[in-house]
């Protein structure tokens, strides 16, 4: 195995390993013994799912969040300097796509050191695949104002560009505040505008249904507490 920064995919929910990754992936993760994350407990538990008998005592885990300082970021990478893989793993997903994994990645590559990206399950990818929207220009947002009237302003502007820029507008929001979110979209929105509402992607309760704004009145899915993105078009 060449040693490199490897970016490991995780499962978006209680998935099946077999469902979303290649078994390839299971062959990586256990030559490496040193793994950046985003939560240990949750890191510790996939580990153990993709190898049941992995000894997780053996391995060394950096916390990896919107609180580790870049001085802690750039000593993590120790280990691969000196020869060893590391491996990072985010909470949900791909590791350094709408999240802190970024952040190393970065350091990586400015260090010129080798960085390689598995293959794994991106919601954001998953849910432009599904919606029926342009694939080919689309943009991510993250979590739009909490501020009502800023995430008017915020949508209305999305809207917008996806109008004039022929563009696929994606962003999420806290799990108990999905319905807050589709209320907001149906009230700021243009009636023919598209949106897609994608939940609980790769799981067994899967939800992804694309409509025009007036249609989702009266006929809203139960999305509480459960991760969702959101997507509006033309």
């Amino acid at each position: 195995m060449e040693t490199a920064l490897y970016l490991l995919p995780v499962t978006l929910g209680d998935t099946s390993i077999e469902k979303v990754l290649p078994s390839y992936n299971a062959e990586i993760i256990r030559g490496i013994r040193h793994f950046i994350v985003e939560d240990i407990r949750s890191a510790r538990r996939f580990l153990k799912k993709v190898d049941h008998d992995i000894d997780i005592d053996s391995l060394t885990f950096y916390p990896l969040n919107k609180h580790t300082s870049p001085e802690d970021i750039s000593g993590y990478l120790k280990p691969l300097i000196g020869g060893a893989s590391m491996g990072v793993i985010s909470e949900a997903g791909c590791p350094a796509v709408a999240d802190p994994g970024a952040d190393v990645v970065a350091i990586a590559q400015r260090k010129k050191l080798k960085v390689v990206p598995l293959v794994g399950p991106s919601s954001i990818i998953l849910s432009v695949m599904a919606s029926g929207f342009n694939g080919q220009s689309f943009a991510f947002h993250g979590y739009l104002p909490i501020e009502p009237g800023e995430r008017s302003k915020k949508l209305k502007a999305l809207e917008q560009r996806a109008y004039t820029e022929n563009q696929t507008q994606l962003f999420i929001e806290t799990p108990y505040r999905n319905h807050k979110m589709i209320e907001d979209i149906l009230q700021n929105c243009r009636p023919q505008t598209k949106l897609c509402i994608a939940a609980n992607i790769t799981c067994d309760d899967e939800y992804i249904q694309t409509r025009a704004v007036k249609d989702w009145k009266g006929n809203l899915p139960d999305l509480s507490k459960i991760p969702c993105i959101f997507l509006l078009y033309k």
